[in-house]
């Protein structure tokens, strides 16, 4: 059975203006239900990662400063959201929830975390909305506890993955992929094993191509034994934060080719959802929901 990973009742108290980020985690799964897409018995409510997990990946003078509200004001102001007990709560969650969806994906070939993909989180700090690496977290697990060999991580949010790229600069069982906008968030991009910027404006039809050009190539070339999938959906035209143009249609287009992928090759695969802040929060919320349609059109 297909397992998707939640935590989007532990949502803290923000200001009005801070609130976007992460108000569609609990539209995108009463979706799924309401749709029948989903079934409340694959649903599984996350626990706090243990702080063990954290620390395999983050230093641990940031997580004392995170967990006690210490953190300074630049790094608050890095991260975009205030400090506060719930924050460091809802974070600790999503980072459990893909770190479940990937010891999932072990036994059943794929892992689905409604939340997670927050790939701007450094060793000594947070930025973009960012608190702790849970593709980072999940991945260390991996290669230290469960004997996974080879990882590769396929980031398709339009912001490169600066934070996980740096992580692993220098550990060969990960290979970071990131194709990302080019004018995008970082302004200084960190490096991947493997970066492709993509021109602003750029559509369905030449990002299609360009993954279909580079995922099969690095599937022979890694051999990885597990997958990461970063499947934001800020690579939709009109997107707040993005400046590429995908249709809805593009996007779910570029999930099915990575699972598809990733099943052909039978090679386990979480996904987490990333990120997404549209013009309307309906088009993010269908575009999120789109991916795990995909999954169960997939795997179910």
């Amino acid at each position: 059975m297909v397992k998707i990973f939640h935590s989007d009742r532990f949502v803290p108290t923000l200001p009005e203006g801070h609130r976007f980020p992460i108000v569609k985690y609990q539209l995108i799964r009463e979706q799924l239900l309401y749709e029948g897409s989903i079934r409340p018995e694959q649903l599984e409510e996350s626990e706090p990662v243990a702080a063990e997990h954290v620390l395999a990946v983050h230093e641990a003078a940031y997580w004392e400063a995170m967990r006690y509200q210490q953190l300074d004001p630049r790094t608050v102001r890095r991260i975009g959201f205030p400090q506060s007990p719930q924050l460091v709560e809802r974070s600790r969650r999503s980072c459990q929830g893909t770190l479940s969806a990937a010891l999932h994906a072990l036994e059943h070939g794929i892992g689905l975390n409604i939340a997670g993909g927050t790939h701007h989180a450094f060793a000594s700090h947070g930025e973009g909305f960012c608190l702790l690496n849970d593709l980072a977290i999940s991945a260390r697990h991996l290669l230290d506890q469960q004997g996974v060999r080879q990882i590769l991580i396929v980031d398709l949010d339009v912001h490169q993955g600066n934070g996980t790229a740096r992580l692993f600069a220098d550990e060969p069982r990960v290979f970071t992929f990131s194709m990302h906008g080019a004018d995008n968030y970082p302004l200084r991009k960190e490096r991947s094993d493997l970066d492709i910027a993509l021109p602003t404006g750029m559509g369905d039809t030449t990002y299609l191509d360009v993954l279909r050009g580079q995922l099969p190539r690095l599937i022979k070339q890694v051999k990885p034994d597990f997958v990461f999938f970063q499947a934001g959906v800020d690579v939709l035209a009109g997107d707040r934060l993005g400046k590429l143009a995908l249709s809805r249609i593009g996007c779910k287009t570029r999930d099915r080719l990575v699972l598809e992928t990733c099943l052909a090759y039978q090679i386990p695969v979480a996904v987490a959802i990333g990120g997404g802040y549209g013009q309307r929060l309906s088009d993010t919320v269908e575009a999120h929901a789109n991916t795990f349609r995909v999954a169960m059109e997939l795997y179910g």
